[in-house]
């Protein structure tokens, strides 16, 4: 149980949970309620869902004295917990005008506030994780409700900006390195058990054998995929996975996602010039493995990237810049075990059809990244902030 001082702790809930508010400060209400897409939920429902997961797998089963959140606001802001209960359609979350947003901003204090108390009090080592689990995934949903705005915002003809002082990836130069390493045999991941914080889909450490290879020390920039663009890219199959080409041809891909053929592209700042030496961003995995395949190389496996990132972790950008495609299929390391109860649907349900990102972006809170982290999404997503690193075989 956690009896010494619970100061640092005490702010680090503090800290994470005012930094969400923080982010729709400069929002509107009817902002809050915007939704561009099935894939994106509005500001919000990140709100509240986060909220939401503090007082179902922590207040309400530990707390005796606890007043829950008020009937039917579980159906509204559970995401995918099947053992958690019923949800509303994903697609329809931008519907959801009730509660208003004071109503889930007195929520939220009341939570705070009854975690504040319990930590004061004393909290179980069990409780402790979960609540650190807790504070890891409303990290996350920070870099998505800012994920999920662009998206909305990008669809207003209008083509507002959501804050001139926004983050956006620094420019960084054409690659002109290679980080070379020799076949071996390697670890990755973590042992469950090892006291710093990570997923359960780190888990286990791995050994995996490497071919001999190279990774490139930067991201693709602007300019090296509009070089790609100017060859006929988007028009030449020879390069495609057959999904990846059907899914240009439904969809009109011609370019990433946000980029205007004015040499412009859209931005949490709005419309802004397109820089050359920027990296490339917000493209699907298809668009990453084309480029790779017309610029002669592939993409690198998740283990590839690990290695190289723990062997050179001052020689390129793995951090802070862009989420990184790797050609890895998500699927469970040897030996994986979900944790019990509900949580156990955290990450081990989606290890299906989906592709790894390592790494972290530009709108990944401070301190949320790490070496083993695995990242996920479908092949065919946009917008998230996704760029192309280069691996080629020695």
């Amino acid at each position: 149980m956690i009896r010494h001082s619970p100061a640092p702790v005490l702010e680090r809930v503090s800290a994470i949970r005012q930094h969400s508010v923080d982010l729709v400060a400069p929002l509107e209400p009817e902002d809050l309620m915007l939704q561009g897409m099935a894939d994106a939920s509005p500001p919000k429902w990140h709100l509240a869902h986060t909220t939401w997961f503090f007082d179902t797998f922590l207040l309400q089963p530990n707390r005796p004295s606890w007043q829950p959140m008020p009937e039917g606001w579980g159906l509204l802001f559970n995401s995918y917990y099947e053992a958690a209960g019923p949800r509303h359609p994903r697609p329809q979350r931008g519907l959801l005008s009730r509660p208003t947003i004071a109503e889930v901003m007195h929520w939220r204090e009341r939570v705070d506030q009854e975690l504040q108390r319990w930590l004061l009090e004393g909290m179980a080592d069990e409780q402790a994780q979960l609540l650190e689990l807790g504070l890891q995934h409303e990290q996350q949903h920070q870099e998505l409700l800012l994920m999920d705005l662009l998206d909305g915002f990008s669809r207003n003809p209008l083509a507002p900006g959501y804050d001139p002082d926004a983050p956006t990836p620094p420019a960084q130069g054409r690659s002109g390195q290679w980080l070379e390493f020799e076949s071996g045999l390697i670890s990755i991941g973590v042992e469950p058990g090892e006291p710093q914080f990570h997923f359960d889909n780190e888990t286990p450490r791995q050994r995996v054998w490497l071919d001999a290879c190279a990774l490139a020390d930067r991201l693709v920039t602007n300019a090296e995929f509009e070089a790609f663009m100017a060859d006929g890219g988007y028009r030449k199959p020879k390069h495609w996975m057959a999904e990846g080409w059907n899914l240009l041809q439904a969809n009109g891909w011609s370019a990433p996602c946000y980029w205007r053929a004015d040499g412009m592209e859209f931005s949490l700042r709005g419309l802004q010039p397109r820089e050359a030496d920027a990296p490339v961003r917000h493209v699907s995995w298809f668009e990453a493995d084309a480029y790779a395949r017309w610029a002669g190389a592939r993409l690198p496996t998740e283990a590839e990237w690990e290695q190289a990132a723990r062997q050179w972790p001052d020689a390129a950008d793995w951090f802070g810049s862009l989420w990184q495609w790797t050609a890895s299929p998500y699927t469970p390391y040897r030996g994986f075990q979900p944790a019990a109860g509900a949580v156990g649907e955290y990450n081990g349900k989606f290890m299906s059809s989906q592709m790894v990102l390592r790494g972290s972006c530009f709108l990944t809170p401070g301190g949320h990244g790490r070496l083993s982290y695995r990242n996920f999404f479908g092949p065919q997503c946009r917008w998230q902030a996704a760029g192309i690193r280069l691996a080629v075989d020695r």
